[in-house]
């Protein structure tokens, strides 16, 4: 499910039952062609795409944080906005990037998928595996 498909008295309806939320991240440094930002930005959604498709109706895809260039600055913003997120009641934040190794592992997200090396393409098996081992694990953990 998109945030922009969620109304207020949606939000409070549904929120126990959305409880992860998906952060696509373009990994812009502000610098490039526009057919380089559409590249990028598609790169990220095929990575996005598996996990809307298998869960949707349990997790809400935020708007992209495109401009991440891997500086201290861009890792603070991202960590600032994954607080956020918790704060407004999502349990779970999965970053989703289409750049190979673009983000640290010490976002503070539940889980980052991205490519480990160019030209990778994301095994949705593997994905939609990781995100309900994560599920699994929270729900074990707090009986």
């Amino acid at each position: 499910m998109k945030f922009s498909e969620l109304s207020r008295e949606e939000w409070f309806n549904l929120q126990p039952y959305l409880d992860t939320c998906l952060i696509p991240v373009s990994g812009m440094a502000g610098g490039e062609a526009p057919w380089e930002m559409a590249e990028l930005a598609a790169s990220a959604g095929d990575w996005l795409l598996p996990l809307e498709k298998a869960f949707a109706g349990r997790t809400v895809t935020l708007p992209a944080y495109h401009y991440y260039d891997g500086s201290d600055r861009a890792a603070e913003g991202l960590k600032k906005l994954i607080a956020g997120c918790r704060e407004a009641g999502f349990r779970h934040v999965v970053l989703v990037c289409g750049v190979p190794n673009a983000l640290p592992e010490d976002t503070g997200a539940d889980l980052i998928f991205q490519p480990a090396s160019a030209g990778e393409k994301p095994d949705a098996e593997a994905l939609q595996l990781a995100i309900t081992e994560m599920w699994h694990q929270a729900r074990h953990a707090r009986d």
